[in-house]
């Protein structure tokens, strides 16, 4: 498990560091669309540093302790960035079907300001659900010290609380299904749009290309929703500490490792650019 997860972690942080790097160097790469792949890329491999390297550690020396700080850290991150992540999807839904719908005016519409201001809602958004929850779970009285996890994943903390909490749970559900429906409602009307212009463009060629640019956004919105509404939509009655454990795994190793991979290299445009950085070294 040690090796293969190192191998994984290792291939993750290199290859969204990579095409960070690469979208920012490459003048030909410097839109909106680019822009939100660059951030993307940064959050997922701030995902993957901020567990995998201390499951990486349980693994060598077998020391399962941790602090307070140490597990309440990397649990918020890792539910900030999770939200993070589906806001991102979202505002390049809305990106792809403005350039879509309105390709002339694309540049004009989706000036900087514009999508500055998208991804500073995206960064805020989740930082405001987020911090009151986790102040007040941090500052409850906990009956025991034994987590059933591989990090500090929030319903097996909440196991170990004595008092009520009903009311913290409720607003967490809320909160959850409410930024889920935000998110899908804007992304089905932004793919609407953009299957419908698609529909309509005269030749089965153009209608192929400007189609594909949405094609990896598409695969990884499918991903992050699907895990999303699996977590949500379970009845209590179902919930398993294991397949929990599973599904946590999957968010924090197999889409950080897919996004270079899936978002963007399967990219024509970024395919090239990748060429001609290897000609160049």
């Amino acid at each position: 498990m040690f090796t293969v997860l190192l191998f994984v972690y290792v291939v993750t942080v290199v290859g969204n560091v990579f095409i960070a790097i690469l979208i920012c160097s490459d003048y030909r790469l410097h839109s909106p669309m680019y822009f939100f792949f660059v951030c993307f890329s940064i959050v997922e491999t701030i995902l993957s540093c901020s567990v995998v390297p201390k499951l990486l550690v349980i693994f060598v020396t077998e020391e399962m302790t941790i602090s307070k700080v140490g597990c309440f850290a990397p649990s918020y991150l890792f539910y900030f960035i999770s939200t993070l992540d589906l806001l991102l999807l979202t505002a390049m839904s809305i990106d792809r079907c403005i350039a879509i719908y309105f390709p002339l005016r694309y540049f004009s519409i989706m000036a900087n300001h514009m999508y500055i201001s998208l991804m500073v809602g995206c960064f805020i958004t989740p930082f405001i659900c987020l911090l009151y929850p986790t102040m007040v779970i941090a500052n409850l009285p906990f009956c025991g010290n034994v987590l059933d996890h591989f990090f500090c994943e929030s319903g097996a903390m909440l196991k170990l609380i004595c008092v009520d909490i009903s009311l913290l749970k409720l607003n967490t559900i809320l909160t959850s299904v409410l930024i889920l429906i935000g998110c899908l409602i804007i992304t089905t009307v932004s793919y609407t749009v953009i299957v419908a212009t698609v529909i309509r463009m005269p030749t089965d060629t153009g209608s192929q290309k400007t189609f594909s640019t949405c094609l990896s956004h598409l695969t990884m919105l499918l991903l992050f929703f699907g895990i999303a509404i699996f977590i949500l939509i379970r009845p209590p009655n179902e919930y398993s500490v294991e397949t929990d454990k599973v599904v946590s795994l999957v968010s924090i190793v197999m889409n950080p490792l897919l996004n270079p991979f899936v978002c963007t290299i399967r990219n024509q445009k970024v395919n090239y650019c990748i060429q001609d950085a290897v000609k160049r070294a």
